[in-house]
């Protein structure tokens, strides 16, 4: 993590800066970036709470932003079941997007025996808290400084280009890169609607195209006896 961690350092920082920002108060803020800890729901969830939006389109917007996460816990789910529950709801706690590339490509098949569990585990663990500790310590600063850090400063172009890196990691695939492309597309089409629904419908256009184009893949044809 130690590679990306700047960059999401300047992420964090613009978040923490962008809640202050948004007439949210330093204890707010701080709870915020805590308990929640999901840069791209904060930042979504952001101009809804300063619009007061609606507190069901605040959770429904937070809630499809943070969809893949159910993907990425399905995936995991083989890596970390024999791990006992508290420590399960800690490395969901702690995962990120960036966390999550850097695991499975460094282990793209789940663990055999204990060695393998054990070093598994260990990555799994040194990536997630230093991810942790980059981005609350950049955020908490962000929420210290606020007052006294110039707009020119290009913070949100840094959190923008740490979302780039991202996605162009996950887009490891045809029907990846074509969902990006048509959430993409979605997201500016409808740019016009309020409390930043845009996104809402992106996410939903990218789901409906995987859904009616992916292939199911077909159980193994049973063997006869007398094969």
């Amino acid at each position: 993590m130690s590679g990306v961690a700047p960059g999401l350092a300047a992420w964090g920082m613009m978040t923490g800066v962008a809640m202050v920002n948004s007439g949210m108060s330093a204890t707010e803020a701080v709870a915020m970036t805590l308990l929640v800890y999901a840069g791209s729901s904060q930042l979504a969830a952001i101009p809804l709470i300063a619009a007061s939006a609606p507190v069901w389109v605040i959770l429904a917007t937070s809630f499809c932003v943070n969809l893949r996460f159910v993907v990425f816990s399905a995936h995991l789910r083989s890596y970390v079941m024999h791990l006992p529950r508290p420590v399960r709801l800690l490395a969901g706690y702690l995962a990120t997007d960036m966390s999550y590339v850097l695991f499975v490509r460094r282990f793209p098949h789940p663990p055999v025996d204990s060695a393998e569990r054990q070093a598994q585990f260990a990555y799994l663990a040194g990536g997630g808290g230093l991810n942790w500790l980059s981005w609350q310590a950049a955020s908490l600063l962000g929420i210290a400084l606020a007052q006294w850090i110039p707009p020119q400063w290009g913070l949100g172009f840094a959190g923008i280009l740490a979302l780039i890196g991202v996605t162009c990691s996950l887009a490891s695939t045809p029907m990846r890169r074509v969902s990006a492309g048509v959430a993409g597309a979605a997201a500016v089409a409808a740019v016009a609607l309020p409390f930043n629904l845009n996104s809402v419908v992106a996410i939903a256009a990218a789901v409906a195209l995987c859904l009616l184009f992916e292939t199911p893949a077909r159980p193994p044809r049973p063997r006869h006896e007398n094969e």
